[in-house]
């Protein structure tokens, strides 16, 4: 997480529609753009995970694209997924391939039947992630969606225990819910939160989110859950690292996750060292709110940025 303010800022901006016109109207963004977003569409995502396979990392693919307001787009958000499922069983890596979904991109936020529309369509991705022999993780949003993301889990898990979900240590409500999510086979990714939240909702100071995060840690450690360890933070996998030791965790019981583009030589070296990382990948035209955040949470994304504006 970067300095409060310019997070904050940052944030803000990711909601700014004259903002993203700005950004994405400045041809070199592109080119940093790329460093975080494998292509604008799925063949050329394909290439980039294909070759993450290929080195022995598991993936996570998002395609990005976010508060949907038409259930046009909804339904089209569900198909291309389920194609998506299909090319990497077609490639032969859906086992190392799962995918993570966004419900506002289902139809959560819609006007009319909104609830219904998404849990179809999250249906409908589920269903062809097992045909695909792979599974899925529902990716967390701002605070408002945390009950109906939740409630989309408890239905979804009924019929495809494996679904997992993305839990924000800096909200105040996480260690409840990750005492209630701590059950067996429970696969639940560990982030630290990139939303801009309200101070009555979320802890604002970087040493209270951290503090959160190993609270949260500890409970997933010392359960039958699946903890995913979604953090670029080093001191954060040394303490999960001290963890997993603590517990006598098996290698195949919990994995490590981490963004495509952020610290890669770490990637590669939890690999080499037998341990499980999963690399979160998205891809899609719609990149500007992802790319916001990523810039939100490290100072040393907005200087890459900044440097390749100067050098362009």
């Amino acid at each position: 997480m970067g300095p409060p303010m310019l997070s904050r800022t940052l944030l803000a901006a990711s909601r700014s529609r004259k903002m993203r016109s700005a950004i994405t109207g400045v041809p070199v963004t592109r080119r940093v753009v790329d460093r975080f977003v494998a292509g604008d569409n799925l063949d050329q995502a394909s290439l980039v995970i294909g070759g993450l396979v290929s080195e022995g990392l598991r993936v996570t693919v998002d395609r990005l694209g976010e508060d949907t307001l038409d259930a046009s787009d909804a339904a089209a958000t569900r198909d291309a997924y389920v194609e998506m499922l299909k090319r990497f069983s077609d490639l032969g890596i859906a086992e190392n391939t799962e995918v993570s979904l966004k419900l506002s991109a289902l139809g959560q936020k819609l006007p009319k039947d909104a609830e219904k529309i998404a849990m179809e369509n999250a249906v409908a991705i589920a269903e062809a992630a097992r045909a695909a022999g792979t599974t899925m993780t529902l990716d967390m949003e701002d605070h408002t969606t945390v009950d109906a993301t939740l409630g989309t889990l408890r239905e979804l898990r009924a019929d495809f225990p494996w679904v997992g979900v993305a839990i924000q240590a800096a909200l105040f409500r996480t260690e409840g819910d990750i005492t209630d999510l701590a059950t067996a086979g429970s696969r639940v990714r560990l982030v630290k939160g990139a939303y801009m939240e309200p101070a009555s909702v979320a802890h604002q100071e970087k040493h209270e989110v951290d503090k959160a995060y190993v609270r949260a840690m500890k409970t997933l450690m010392n359960s039958p859950a699946y903890p995913m360890i979604a953090s670029h933070d080093q001191r954060m996998i040394d303490i999960a690292h001290k963890l997993i030791a603590d517990a006598g965790r098996e290698p195949d019981s919990y994995e490590f996750q981490m963004l495509h583009g952020i610290r890669t030589t770490e990637q590669r070296a939890i690999v080499a060292s037998g341990e499980a990382m999963r690399v979160y990948v998205p891809f899609g035209d719609d990149w500007y709110g992802y790319f916001m955040r990523r810039l939100a949470e490290r100072p040393a994304n907005v200087m890459f940025f900044l440097n390749s504006l100067v050098k362009r």
